[in-house]
């Protein structure tokens, strides 16, 4: 896939995910979290109050680390389409 074309598409998923109103499930939130801050090459630390919350961030980002930026969009983009998929 084109890299404009990926960025349409990352784009357009993270649009989808701002616009759900409903929670999503802590592991998909976290993964979310974590292709979304590598593919936006965002390395700034956890910010959450709550040290647990920073721990489970700091544990998602660490899991995805060997993906390049390409890859964290395509599996962000992957994971909003397929949370969907079945959704109205």
């Amino acid at each position: 896939m084109s890299s404009n074309k990926l960025d349409i598409e990352f784009k357009e998923a993270v649009d989808r995910v701002n616009a759900h109103k409903e929670p999503f499930p802590a592991d998909t939130l976290l993964k979310l979290y974590a292709y979304y801050k590598k593919a936006t090459n965002d390395y700034g630390r956890p910010k959450s109050k709550k040290e647990i919350i920073n721990a489970f961030k700091t544990n998602a980002l660490f899991q995805a680390k060997s993906l390049t930026e390409d890859e964290a969009k395509q599996n962000y983009i992957d994971l909003v389409n397929n949370y969907f998929l079945y959704r109205k």
